[in-house]
């Protein structure tokens, strides 16, 4: 199960263990990308003030806020950078189950719809919600838009993964084709509630589409780093099986892995995690690609070491990009979709020429 085959060029000497080294400077990375991100913005906290600040918030919390700087740190930038914490584990652990899965370092969480299906469910919300659901914002106060696309998430994930299924078991070829078609109706969707909204509605839908941490609220938080807990917890747990499924399903299944159960799982954390983020910042795209593949060539493909690695570095990236969208144009924010996409698409580009020259 161990017995892995090197696919990427790694940085470190044959011999060295090159994980256990892999985390420790993502931790490092991940704590002076949250030291910078902290002091940025249209309201500069000097770095010097941050333990300060810090140790107020913990030791006495909102009440201790009274000047300008500590009422910042709590009520905005601190959520703010838990979030995008939590965020961009989750995005980050969920495109290294996914590559794991479907053994392939270009696919993405988006492959399984969940994105896309709280895509459209934020867009019915957003153009539609006043007129067909009425009763949902007294029902659920500030909550409708974020639980609408959770759910829409969740849905159109289960959809792909139904028609993906069959007596022989989940076909990852066809779910992958099934997950196409279900973007691209999802994405027909939401391009007929472009055309109703009013231009209030599709600057609303629009600035949600580009994703941000600009909403971020301590609940929000909660929710988030809650479900990414969970996920990772659960995701740590699948290493060994994703090992053994690189190595094709019938080996695995020699070597003791569920294969069937296996899916299901990574299928189900992938949503809940995705779903959640989606639902709270928009869609941040890119993430989910992009760390995986860089653990993978400083760390190797073992995924006892991907799986937190991407996690660690999905959470650096998207402080980073969120500090830039905070000051490339202060006092206005670029969407974090915008960056990510940005920095993402040419990635991605140069992983499709890597594949290509691999197999001349």
């Amino acid at each position: 199960m161990n017995t892995l085959v090197r696919t990427a060029t790694s940085p470190w000497p044959p011999g060295e263990p090159r994980g256990p080294w892999t985390l420790a400077l993502l931790g490092l990375l991940l704590l002076l990308c949250a030291l910078w991100a902290a002091g940025q913005g249209a309201y500069g906290l000097p770095l010097r003030e941050l333990p300060t600040l810090l140790w107020g918030a913990l030791t006495s919390g909102a009440e201790a806020a009274r000047s300008g700087p500590e009422l910042v740190f709590f009520n905005i930038r601190l959520p703010r950078l838990l979030l995008g914490v939590a965020a961009g584990a989750g995005l980050g652990l969920a495109g290294a189950l996914m590559q794991g899965l479907f053994r392939n370092p270009l696919a993405d969480p988006g492959l399984i719809g969940v994105s896309s299906g709280a895509a459209l469910a934020a867009g019915f919300t957003i153009v539609l919600g006043a007129t067909w659901l009425p009763d949902l914002p007294r029902a659920l106060g500030s909550w409708p838009l974020v639980l609408m696309a959770f759910a829409g998430g969740l849905a159109v994930t289960a959809l792909i993964y139904l028609l993906s299924h069959s007596e022989g078991g989940t076909r990852v070829g066809l779910m992958l084709l099934a997950g196409i078609a279900v973007n691209a109706l999802a994405g027909a969707g939401l391009g007929l509630l472009n055309f109703l909204a009013t231009d209030e509605q599709l600057r609303n839908l629009q600035f949600w589409l580009l994703g941000s941490l600009g909403g971020a609220r301590w609940s929000a938080v909660l929710l988030v780093s809650g479900i990414t807990a969970v996920a990772l917890g659960i995701g740590l747990r699948l290493a060994g099986a994703l090992n053994a499924l690189a190595l094709g399903e019938a080996q695995a299944v020699m070597l003791g892995v569920r294969v069937e159960g296996l899916k299901r799982l990574c299928i189900v954390v992938t949503a809940l995690a995705v779903g959640a983020i989606t639902a709270t910042t928009g869609i941040v795209g890119f993430i989910g690609l992009v760390a995986p593949h860089i653990v993978r060539l400083l760390a190797g493909p073992d995924h006892r070491w991907v799986l937190p690695g991407a996690a660690l570095l999905g959470a650096c990236l998207v402080l980073v990009a969120d500090g830039w969208a905070r000051t490339a144009f202060a006092p206005a924010e670029l969407p974090l979709g915008v960056i990510t996409a940005a920095v993402g698409v040419p990635f991605f580009l140069a992983l499709l020429r890597s594949a290509h020259a691999r197999t001349l």
